[in-house]
């Protein structure tokens, strides 16, 4: 057990990958599924689909480098490949070699469509809730530039002592902008974004997003997906907004694109997991 800030034990233990400690989470037992959380998230913004999942899965959450409870990494924004390389170096140490659902949020949609183009041996099938989808992504900046914008920013906040102050509070406000049901607890473990560690985690994050993108668009043109299950799961508030019309355009668009299962989680914002943790749990059940 580990223990977030104010003390409430967490369940999972840390596994080494790629040289960087990782906190994971285990449950269940059967087909093997990851969940991977969108642009800063953590392991408990899963917890209600873990719960309607592992009697049926063997589900796997993790906090990638910096984020939740893992350790941090040097550097600057992870690549579209290493981020791929991290959910198959993790499944190897912990032993699942077989072939693995993966489960991508917003950001993390475009990691689990480049682990199964890269992976495709390592893929059961793919299942993309509220995914980024970009169209014509051209990073304006070199990487490195926007690397070194995020290290500096991170550390000048870190030097004014406002992670504690302003983290937990930009962490709850956007769990609120995320959500339509307004659930309790929520933002439960918003104090995790008092830590600098994090705060930085999440500018590195927003820092590569764009060449994340871009280099998943290269690689759409490369490498093919493996004929596997392919569902996108996209989030509808119910509002019929001009912007969220768009956005369910968009989001059928990419399912056109990747010849996928498209389907509507509703009401629900961006945060599907927590407005609508049956939808993700079924788009990833009926898949076959």
């Amino acid at each position: 057990m580990s223990r977030v800030p104010g003390g409430r034990p967490v369940p999972g233990r840390m596994v080494r990958v790629g040289g960087v400690p990782l906190h994971v989470v285990c449950e269940g037992s059967g087909p093997v599924v990851v969940l991977s959380g969108g642009l800063g998230m953590a392991w408990s913004d899963w917890d209600a689909v873990a719960a309607l999942l592992a009697a049926h899965r063997t589900v796997v959450r993790f906090d990638r480098p910096g984020l939740g409870l893992s350790a941090g990494r040097p550097g600057g924004p992870a690549t579209l490949a290493g981020e791929a390389d991290r959910i198959a170096a993790l499944l190897d140490a912990l032993g699942h070699r077989g072939p693995a659902t993966v489960v991508g949020h917003s950001l993390a949609a475009f990691h689990a469509e480049a682990f199964a183009r890269l992976h495709p041996g390592r893929c059961a099938g793919l299942v993309l809730v509220d995914g980024s989808t970009e169209e014509s992504p051209a990073p304006l900046l070199p990487r490195a530039v926007r690397g070194a914008w995020a290290r500096g920013a991170a550390g000048a906040l870190r030097a004014a002592g406002l992670p504690r102050l302003l983290g937990p509070a930009a962490r709850r406000f956007l769990v609120r902008a995320g959500t339509v049901a307004r659930l309790p607890g929520a933002a439960r473990d918003a104090a995790l974004y008092g830590s600098s560690r994090v705060v930085r985690a999440c500018l590195l994050e927003n820092a590569g997003y764009a060449y994340q993108a871009a280099d998943l668009a290269a690689l759409r043109r490369a490498r093919p997906l493996p004929a596997v299950p392919v569902t996108v799961l996209a989030a509808d508030d119910g509002r019929g907004t001009r912007g969220g019309r768009r956005w369910l355009a968009r989001q059928r668009a990419l399912a056109a694109a990747l010849g996928a299962r498209w389907t509507v989680a509703a009401p629900a914002g961006h945060l599907v997991m927590a407005d609508a943790p049956g939808a993700v749990a079924r788009a990833v059940l009926d898949q076959r």
